[in-house]
């Protein structure tokens, strides 16, 4: 889950109608492996629909679909931390703690 080299990223948060996050190349190439990966999951299971495959076993590739996006949402949400909403505090701006409740909560559904 977490980007072991803690890079830090900032974060444009000037215009609240394109905000921008700058993350590390680094850190980039890893959320797109995983992106990768997920895809690859998506286009698994409609293959497995397509060949009339057992319920149960769609289902549980469905799960792992699932715990495969919790884990990039967790990486993503643990990034935000460290570099847009401390940076955002350390400014003032404590509406950011309010924008980060609601964006946990979509992310616990």
């Amino acid at each position: 889950m977490s980007d072991t080299n803690h890079e830090t990223a900032s974060c444009d948060h000037t215009s609240s109608t394109e905000r921008k996050s700058h993350h590390s190349e680094k850190t980039k190439n890893n959320l797109f492996q995983r992106l990768n990966r997920i895809e690859g999951q998506v286009r698994g299971v409609k293959g497995m629909i397509e060949r009339d495959t057992y319920c149960d076993d769609v289902l549980h590739q469905i799960s792992s679909i699932q715990a495969s996006l919790n884990g990039l949402g967790k990486q993503l949400l643990e990034h935000h931390l460290k570099s847009c909403v401390i940076e955002r505090i350390e400014e003032g701006d404590r509406e950011v703690l309010d924008e980060l409740l609601i964006t946990v909560n979509k992310l616990i559904k």
